[in-house]
């Protein structure tokens, strides 16, 4: 931090101003009061010397001894601290003088000496003590201090032989004394120069001695609670303030120090918790995925019973009529000659054997389709040219129930990474339900679709499209039956089928959807009852293993109802 920024560096500036503007007004005073002093000393001092000098010629005043008067007068102001000593007339002629040269010139009544008893029209005027009083430079530059003492016309001057004054004539004359004040100047000189000097001594003690106790009992205690405060929000609450003092800073210091205690054991705590939480946790985990394998093994087991029954109920329809047609034609060899009508009737018996066996061989062939893993090579292929080729497989079907074939294949054939009998035999399978799904005639309309690069998931169940990839969308539409909404969300689970007489094994569209998923696409389903059914397949252009389970069993799926 900088060092005009800190609190103690605030405090000293604030204290030093105080100081240095108190120290001033202190000492102006102080100078002023002794200037005043001095002046008072002054003026005492020149009325004391005018008193003296008029005592001393009072005598020979009334005996009118000018001689004398003289005397005294030049006497005394030759002595070192006066400056000069006047007598004036009433008409204002100097009578006396220290200066002899100055005997008989006449002043001015309007200078600075005689306006306070004269006005401007001669007239005079009772001035009070202090206009008798005044201070003027004199011809060499130096401050001198003269007093007017009137001389009045006592009684006895008044009843002296010497010389009679009328007892009307209040005033003789008057006795200007002039004192320089060079000395009181110097020693008011001195006076300042030793009040300011000492003021300034005294302020930077003071200043000094109150910087030096701002930084020991400020600034150092201020910066140890800030290094406190680094060293606890750095995290480091081992660290304690160590502050001798019985102040607010030292409650400061003590309060501070209670706190990182009490955050310490908070967090060991809190670490202790946190541990402990995370054993537990670890203990929950590891019980959860024990659960979890537990389950899966179970829904294992129960997928496989289920497979297994379904297999087995599968299976035992047609091998039980294929046994029960052995028996009858085993008896009829035996107890009945061969006639024409037996022969036929033992050709229909060994068509509907051959039928029903044929029957088991669908069942465990599409089985073993549904539960490989594993499709052939993928190389590029074209969509349109597998489509066209299951077009030719179901023709004659298609001409059989008077069905129209409605395509819109795109001119550029549409490229895919694929297994293409794989996808040839999933769109057949599609293609061959339409067909039974239409037994009294219809449309069957196969459009393919240019998809743009998306973020969506696939639906729920299906394998996931690969981000930021584009592919194809190819929709098998038809105006058949349509599908009930409670069958639609199990139409892809094995051995799940909607046909009642016998011919369907509920394996045809779970194989569909092993194929798409392991191609890493995704199947759609809209459907209405006697409006029709359309199936929409993605595919991405480039291949992606998909991460589906190893049964290809698929989850419920996500259907549009329509």
């Amino acid at each position: 931090m900088p060092f005009t920024k800190l609190l103690g560096f605030k405090l000293f500036l604030i204290i030093a101003g105080v100081m240095a503007v108190g120290t001033w007004i202190f000492s102006a005073v102080t100078v002023n009061w002794h200037t005043e002093q001095y002046m008072r000393n002054a003026v005492q001092n020149v009325g004391r010397v005018s008193d003296v000098i008029q005592r001393s010629m009072h005598y020979s005043m009334l005996l009118n001894r000018r001689e004398d008067i003289d005397h005294i007068i030049r006497t005394v102001g030759n002595e070192p601290g006066i400056e000069a000593i006047r007598i004036y007339n009433k008409e204002g002629e100097i009578t006396f003088s220290s200066d002899t040269g100055e005997v008989g010139a006449t002043v001015n009544f309007s200078n600075n000496a005689c306006s306070a008893c004269h006005a401007a029209d001669a007239a005079l005027l009772t001035p009070s003590s202090s206009d008798l009083i005044r201070i003027f430079q004199s011809e060499n530059n130096e401050r001198v201090i003269g007093k007017i003492t009137p001389i009045k016309n006592e009684s006895s001057c008044a009843t002296a032989a010497c010389h009679a004054h009328p007892e009307s004539q209040t005033v003789l004359g008057v006795l200007d004394v002039m004192v320089p004040l060079k000395d009181f100047d110097a020693s008011l000189a001195e006076l300042k120069s030793a009040q300011y000097t000492n003021a300034v001594i005294l302020a930077a003690a003071v200043t000094l001695f109150t910087g030096i106790f701002i930084w020991l009992m400020v600034n150092i205690p201020v910066k140890k609670l800030i290094q406190g405060t680094e060293q606890v929000r750095a995290g480091n609450l081992q660290h304690r303030i160590d502050l001798q003092s019985n102040d607010e800073i030292g409650t400061l210091a003590d309060s501070f120090n209670s706190m990182t205690n009490d955050l310490r054991s908070a967090q060991e705590e809190l670490q202790q918790w946190t541990r402990t939480l995370e054993e537990r946790v670890r203990e929950k985990t590891e019980e959860l995925r024990r659960a979890q394998t537990n389950m899966i093994q179970v829904e294992k087991m129960v997928s496989l019973g289920t497979l297994a029954a379904t297999v087995a109920h599968e299976l035992n329809n047609p091998l039980e009529g294929v046994l029960t047609y052995a028996k009858l034609l085993k008896r009829r060899l035996q107890s009945e000659a061969f006639t024409d009508t037996l022969k036929h009737d033992i050709d229909s018996d060994l068509t509907t054997m051959a039928d029903e066996t044929a029957r088991c061989g669908n069942i465990v062939k599409n089985l073993l389709l549904f539960s490989r893993q594993k499709v052939g090579e993928f190389r590029e292929s074209d969509v349109v040219a597998i489509l066209n080729q299951s077009f030719k497989l179901i023709d004659h079907h298609l001409q059989m129930h008077n069905i129209k074939l409605e395509t819109s294949l795109p001119s550029t054939p549409p490229m895919v990474q694929c297994d293409a009998n794989q996808l040839e035999q999933a769109f057949l399978a599609i293609e061959i339900n339409a067909v039974e799904a239409m037994p009294g005639g219809g449309t069957l309309r196969v459009e393919v679709l240019e998809e743009q690069a998306t973020d969506s998931p696939a639906p729920m169940g299906l394998a996931p499209r690969p981000i930021g990839t584009s592919g194809l969308r190819l929709r098998f539409s038809d105006t058949g039956t349509g599908i009930r909404d409670e069958d639609l969300p199990y139409i892809f689970e094995p051995f799940y089928t909607t046909k009642h007489d016998g011919k369907g094994t509920g394996l045809g569209l779970a194989v569909v959807y092993g194929i798409i998923e392991r191609h890493g696409g995704s199947i759609q389903v809209q459907s209405r009852v006697h409006q029709g059914t359309t199936f929409t397949i993605t595919l991405p252009r480039q291949h992606v293993p998909s991460e589906a389970p190893a049964t290809g069993v698929p989850t419920r799926l996500a259907v549009e109802h329509v």
